[in-house]
């Protein structure tokens, strides 16, 4: 595999204008044109279904983070986008047997994707560079003072473009995030369920959060996409309301396998959900939160969890909040703002809402709430409504041309004069 990898091998004016505008440079909280993501999956009693969990066999772990450089190359006639450098992690812990096994099984991939051993513990094949590091005792375990399990051993597998260099912070981000444990599912409150947003016109001004929701609304992929792409889980199907077993056991993991056998094919894999985020376009919904921010309706950024800047791209200011560096990332509340309005997410993992509600913000979701599988519609509730909260069950685009409309006729409404 050589670098820059093609990603759009020919990008017109509109798209290269977008990208110098909104993901070059680093205008933003975290540069828009690095794609950043981290799984850490362990055995708990607590997810025992999904996790594998049991008295007699537990204690296995597998962290994956990827961090990958996006460019705009020019060395051909027509400006490409491209994937200007990649590094991914892979960390596993397991039964020494299984490790044996494990590393038995990379030699064979690495003979059949033909890389060359650089060194005892380094290959490389064209300008990837790979090392496998085994240990007794993780140095990152060491560190935090946990124990291995007794009988257990772990193999680090890092592939790199070359010369691409990753800080020490960066490296240590999925290990801050595994230190932080388990999220802790939300407890659902009862909410009132509406059919529209009436009664969000009487706490205007307010803020909006946007979760993939309205993204997938513009035919990006919901996130589960990538969980398939990097062996998160044994999904291999398109549900999402089944819970899936987490992939546990080495000889159930092809991520690597995959990335050493045939990189240049794992490749358009690992970069599918940043092209096509790039390539997505704004839509009503996005459009009509721009008019109400233009008349006042709508204040402060839009509180992102995206990364394909959609809302940015409709005009409006974002902050984005779907970090790995800031377990509860800072939010600029706006002191005008007496309600939020959470578009399209299921669950509030950067605590904003929670937040929204100390300032006395009334919180307002609009989400179908469930989704069609395999031709049968199935219930997917938000996680953390509470009591008090408002629960529109309808897509964006829907509860949101509903909304312009009910502020539309308000506006038109003469106003009473005092006598």
């Amino acid at each position: 595999m050589f670098f820059p990898h093609p990603v759009i091998e020919q990008l017109d004016d509109t798209q290269v204008a977008t990208w110098d505008k909104h993901f070059a440079g680093a205008a933003h909280e975290r540069p828009r044109a690095i794609e950043e993501g981290i799984w850490r999956r362990t055995q708990e009693q607590t997810n025992a279904d999904q996790s594998g969990w049991s008295e007699d066999e537990h204690g296995r772990r597998r962290v994956v983070h990827y961090r990958y450089r996006y460019d705009i190359d020019y060395t051909f006639p027509v400006p490409r986008l491209v994937l200007a450098d990649l590094y991914l992690y892979h960390s596993v812990l397991a039964p020494a047997a299984e490790i044996e096994a494990y590393l038995k099984r990379i030699a064979a991939w690495l003979g059949q994707g033909r890389w060359r051993q650089k060194g005892d513990t380094t290959w490389s094949k064209g300008d990837l560079r790979l090392t496998i590091t085994e240990h007794d005792e993780h140095p990152q375990d060491e560190r935090a003072d946990r124990d291995t399990p007794p009988g257990f051993r772990s193999v680090d597998v890092v592939i790199l473009s070359d010369e691409f260099e990753v800080s020490r912070t960066v490296r240590q981000l999925p290990w801050n995030v595994l230190a932080g444990g388990m999220r802790i599912k939300e407890t659902r409150g009862e909410p009132t369920i509406a059919e529209d947003l009436s009664e969000l016109l009487e706490h205007m001004p307010f803020m909006v959060e946007i979760g993939c929701g309205s993204s997938i609304e513009a035919g990006v992929p919901p996130l589960h996409f990538l969980h398939e792409v990097y062996r998160v889980t044994e999904r291999k199907d398109n549900s999402l309301t089944q819970s899936h077993r987490f992939t546990m056991r080495p000889e159930d993991d092809t991520l690597i396998e995959e990335m050493l056998t045939d990189p240049t094919a794992k490749a358009s894999q690992l970069t599918a959900m940043f092209k096509v985020a790039f390539e997505a376009q704004p839509t009503q919904a996005h459009h009509i939160l721009k008019e109400l921010h233009d008349a006042g309706h709508l204040v402060g950024p839009v509180i992102q969890h995206n990364f394909d800047l959609l809302a940015a791209r409709a005009g409006l200011p974002e902050c984005f909040v779907r970090r790995y560096d800031q377990k509860v990332p800072p939010v600029p509340f706006d002191e005008r703002a007496k309600a939020i309005l959470v578009v399209g997410l299921h669950a509030d993992r950067r605590a904003v809402q929670a937040r929204a509600r100390a300032l006395g913000m009334k919180v307002f979701f609009v989400d179908p709430e469930g989704l069609v599988e395999n031709g049968e519609f199935k219930e997917y509730p938000i996680e953390g409504a509470r009591d008090g909260d408002v629960v529109v069950r309808a897509g964006a685009i829907e509860a949101l041309a509903r909304l312009k409309e009910l502020v539309g006729k308000r506006d038109q409404q003469p106003v009473a004069r005092k006598s």
